[in-house]
């Protein structure tokens, strides 16, 4: 079995003074290696197939064999890593909570242990005869939410 550990190892060795990031990396049973960054300003397929030799390099081929795919951790995917957020401030995203409700709105903010969405909703004001839309703040933790992903518009 190919260590995960050595394969986060070489994939942050080449990301090194490099603006793309890791989100995920994941090792199936029968040798299948899945590599995933991303970017602020998206992912170009020359700097994967670079992780991907590099990744080689530090791997042997005689000691085991496998598969390896490198590739961005692709457009409407659940965020995976804070930094995923963070590069989605002032986006529309979906969050959907553990508690099973899905809220929709503007990401505002992203720090180390939460997050705060901007929703819009009516409410009732006081001297107004109709509801009206007002914008409120929801501060979600990472672990109070099933995922987080970025809504995706054709105009």
């Amino acid at each position: 079995m190919i260590d995960r550990q050595k394969v986060v190892e070489l994939a942050n060795e080449w990301l090194t003074d490099k603006e793309y990031f890791l989100v995920d990396v994941v090792i199936s049973k029968d040798d299948k290696i899945t590599v995933e960054i991303d970017h602020a300003e998206g992912v170009w397929i020359e700097d994967c197939a670079e992780l991907s030799r590099h990744i080689e390099s530090g791997l042997s081929r005689d000691t085991e064999d496998y598969e390896l795919e490198v590739g961005s951790a692709g457009l409407g995917q659940p965020f995976k890593v804070i930094q995923q957020y963070k590069n989605h401030i002032g986006l529309e995203v979906e969050v959907l909570a553990k508690d099973g409700k899905k809220y929709k709105g503007i990401l505002k903010a992203a720090e180390e242990d939460s997050f705060i969405v901007a929703i819009s909703k009516k409410e009732k004001i006081e001297g107004s005869k109709r509801p009206q839309l007002v914008e409120v703040d929801y501060k979600f933790s990472y672990d109070e939410v099933k995922y987080t992903k970025y809504i995706i518009k054709f105009k």
